[in-house]
């Protein structure tokens, strides 16, 4: 016979956390948070989850052009616990996958935990470790732990050169079509960079019936790759995470190269690396333009000359309008610690590219530039986090992270040439796997250590209702 009352011990109360930001990091470690039982409030400055793919984001942090479809696959990107629409495109528009993202928040229930039109500009670390959160609303709120989802796409980088241009020079991050923010038609037009979004613009700028002439500057060339490969989007042919990374590699830049042959027979400069060495620059359409000569190519920008652009061939050029796709900088305007933010190179070593070791209560979610997407990712690290607020996971030593911290990034960044670009990327298949073996490991320390809670609930209990 078993005796009720007295005897039975209370499950003890678990951590508060804040989440910054509903975008897909965002709204995915609400639903990992909320399976756990754990307490949140999620902070979102726009009127509607999706952050970087929510088109005419009214915080003006959105990136989407009307024109943009995601280079990765509907099967690489799906969240684990809600498939993608069966009549889905290979590769969907902007807006299907916004509406996936709204599905999602809606379907388990995130929407009503979520509080708009609010932004957090204040995180600052208590002397006693906890989380002193200043809302927009002038509020402040306290939390034993907060989570980065303010994504790295949103703060635009533009090159600084010599001379001035008298003519439209914008990011790309302002490009909506080819007549928003500028009507396009019959201009002469640079598109700086020969990322995804440069490729993208630049073939649609490209076409007769818009630019007259459009030039593509790039300081290197770049391997473009296609989207599918024997007639089967590409990314369904990544190696398993248990190949050895080197064969793995090799494999693959073998296959590139025989079914793309030479950039140069394109009429693209000559790339100054192996394929997969740089961030991999994805487009189905680019190399018919620029082999069609609808799209040429200059070297780096040297000098601006009024409407005349001067580039490090020599070469001049009438232009009458410049694209930046030169990327963004990592920004996290509600962090005063300099040691919370990433350096001037980019670099902000994380323990699993989420915990510093010395922080035992902040996460970084989907702070990597992961392959072959971002849109799952946090959903993957959401699992450690979550195990870790209730108890069920615990890291190794400050020490041992960050050997761990270093051996993973040589493991990911190694075969990539130095760039700013270059200093979060991940390995999708080998980082998920790398994160369950951590993820068992630290489900028995967790067991050694009684299933304390790593991170103690001080903070206000959530209130009800």
């Amino acid at each position: 016979m078993t005796i009720q009352g007295a005897s039975q011990v209370a499950e003890p109360r678990l951590p508060k956390a804040c989440i910054i930001g509903a975008g897909c990091s965002g709204f995915t470690t609400a639903k990992r948070l909320k399976d756990f039982g754990i307490p949140y409030d999620c902070f979102e400055i726009s009127d509607e989850v999706g952050g970087n793919w929510y088109y005419k984001n009214p915080n003006g942090m959105s990136a989407c052009y009307e024109s943009l479809h995601i280079d990765t696959s509907k099967w690489r990107l799906a969240f684990e616990d809600y498939p993608v629409p069966t009549d889905w495109p290979d590769f969907p528009h902007h807006a299907q996958l916004h509406q996936y993202f709204k599905d999602y928040v809606d379907h388990f229930g995130l929407r009503e935990t979520i509080t708009f039109n609010t932004a957090v500009e204040k995180a600052r670390r208590t002397a006693e470790g906890l989380w002193s959160v200043t809302l927009s609303t002038g509020e402040t709120r306290t939390y034993d732990a907060l989570f980065v989802c303010n994504g790295h796409h949103w703060s635009p980088r533009i090159p600084e050169y010599e001379g001035e241009f008298d003519g439209p020079a914008f990011h790309s991050h302002a490009y909506f079509d080819p007549f928003d923010p500028v009507d396009m038609r019959g201009k002469n037009v640079v598109v700086v960079g020969m990322g995804n979004s440069a490729m993208d613009i630049a073939s649609e700028l490209a076409q007769r019936p818009i630019a007259r002439n459009l030039w593509v500057s790039a300081r290197r060339g770049v391997w473009v790759l296609p989207k599918y490969m024997n007639g089967k989007p590409a990314d369904k042919a990544s190696a398993p995470a248990w190949i050895p990374r080197k064969l793995g590699l090799a494999m693959a830049r073998g296959v590139i190269k025989k079914a793309l042959g030479r950039m140069e027979d394109y009429g693209l400069p000559k790339p100054d690396h192996e394929p997969l060495e740089a961030h991999p620059s994805v487009s189905g359409e680019f190399l018919t333009r620029a082999g069609c000569g609808d799209i040429k190519f200059k070297p780096a920008i040297q000098r601006l000359e009024g409407r005349q652009v001067r580039f490090a061939d020599g070469s001049v050029e009438d232009v009458d309008a410049i694209v930046f796709a030169t990327g963004y900088d990592m920004r996290f305007p509600f962090f005063e610690d300099p040691d919370l933010v990433p350096d001037a190179d980019h670099r902000l070593p994380l323990f699993k590219r989420m915990m510093k070791p010395d922080v035992p209560n902040l996460f970084y979610m989907a702070l990597a530039q992961p392959l072959p997407t971002l849109v799952n990712f946090a959903e993957q690290q959401a699992k450690l986090a979550a195990a870790y607020l209730a108890g069920r996971y615990r890291p190794p030593s400050p020490d041992e992270m960050r050997r761990v911290t270093a051996q993973d990034e040589q493991r990911h960044l190694g075969q990539y040439y130095p760039s700013k670009r270059h200093t979060i990327q991940v390995d999708f298949n080998a980082y998920v796997a790398d994160l369950k073996r951590e993820i068992a490991k630290g489900e028995k320390r967790a067991k050694a250590a009684g299933y304390t809670l790593p991170v103690p609930a001080r903070a206000e209990p959530a209130l009800a209702g």
